[in-house]
């Protein structure tokens, strides 16, 4: 029985909550491929969903990532880093759907992403209040190196902490760290934003 039989007669709600769990039900699954499906489609489906702004385009995009996993499984273990090379499958993917749709990514820059990189970034909140848009803080972040944009998304926009962004791009805590340290000293130069001021390790005579 092939997926698409398998989804005949399914209501659209039933099929959008299906879509990526029924997407192997006929196939002979290893069980590597299993866990690592368990383990990533929450992230990569939340990574997509931010992007496209809604569930079901995110469904149909992450049924195409793990197609593509699923077909070049081989390859991928045997290339000796599993989580980066999918993470590469997931970017292209979800840039190639964008770009074809003609459209950026859908996440707003707002409250939550902008008050979190402010509090990273500087300390003169009203730098960012005085800006025009949140457009020249998602230009900045959109232009980041692939890995220093996975971890602003992953941990900022998707508020994932960092031990589990670490999981589930398959690098240590620090590595995860030294990416966002690197991004936010990008983004603080490409927005103009003054250096934050670095804490006194030494305190006052008497102090």
């Amino acid at each position: 029985m092939r997926y698409d039989d398998a989804q005949e007669g399914a209501s659209p709600a039933e099929h959008r909550a299906g879509l990526s769990q029924s997407m192997f039900v006929a196939l002979d699954l290893e069980v590597d491929f299993e866990a690592f499906y368990l383990g990533h489609h929450e992230v990569f489906h939340a990574y997509a969903e931010v992007h496209f702004g809604n569930r079901e385009t995110a469904e149909e995009v992450i049924h195409e990532v793990f197609l593509e996993i699923h077909a070049g499984w081989s390859q991928l273990l045997s290339a000796g880093n599993l989580e980066q090379g999918a993470w590469a499958i997931v970017r292209r993917i979800v840039h190639n759907r964008l770009d074809a749709e003609g459209r950026g990514p859908a996440f707003v820059i707002n409250g939550p992403i902008a008050q979190a990189l402010d509090t990273a970034l500087v300390t003169a909140r009203d730098k960012l209040q005085k800006m025009e848009s949140a457009s020249g803080l998602y230009e900045a972040i959109a232009d980041l190196p692939d890995r220093q944009f996975e971890v602003i998304v992953l941990r900022y926009v998707l508020g994932y902490p960092t031990a589990k962004v670490a999981w589930y791009i398959g690098i240590d805590d620090r590595t995860v760290g030294h990416h966002l340290r690197r991004a936010k000293e990008r983004l603080r130069l490409k927005l103009g934003l003054p250096e934050t001021p670095k804490k006194s390790k030494h305190k006052g005579v008497g102090a």
